[in-house]
């Protein structure tokens, strides 16, 4: 199985940024999956961007090269159509991860347009969230019909 781990806006300043979001960094959380991707037999390749269009055209050149996503639309996820659009698009299997709990913050924070196109949203496991995706996806009858 071959996974692309996309991270949207801000996300490379963890580390830096306020402690809900915990104290790890990008890199970190990437070479603790990593690890975890080692165990289970899965590749893994990470994207991340600050600007929506890169995101869109990474998950557009995504399609017939991955088998899954697992995304971290950052704050897009609140209002970004295009990148739900672009996700629908992708027809492997889609995760999308936050590290808090988005429906316990703000009102604007609550909706995911961008969960509307994956199958599932995983959130407020700090920055577990990732591995806990990728164990998901290694477990092919979680997503059995």
């Amino acid at each position: 199985m071959k996974v692309l781990i996309i991270n949207g806006p801000n996300l490379n300043m963890l580390g830096k940024r306020e402690e809900k979001y915990g104290k790890a960094t990008l890199e970190e959380i990437e070479q603790a999956v990593k690890d975890k991707a080692r165990e289970l037999a899965i590749e893994v390749d990470f994207f991340q961007s600050n600007f929506e269009g890169e995101l869109i055209n990474k998950i557009h050149s995504a399609v017939g090269v991955y088998d899954a996503i697992i995304i971290n639309p950052g704050g897009l996820t609140h209002y970004s159509v295009s990148l739900r659009d672009a996700l629908a698009i992708f027809k492997g299997k889609k995760i999308e991860v936050h590290l808090t709990n988005i429906f316990s913050r703000e009102e604007y924070r609550k909706r995911t347009i961008t969960g509307e196109a994956v199958d599932a949203v995983i959130s407020g496991f700090g920055e577990k969230v990732y591995e806990i995706a990728l164990i998901s996806l290694g477990g092919e009858a979680i997503f059995e019909d």
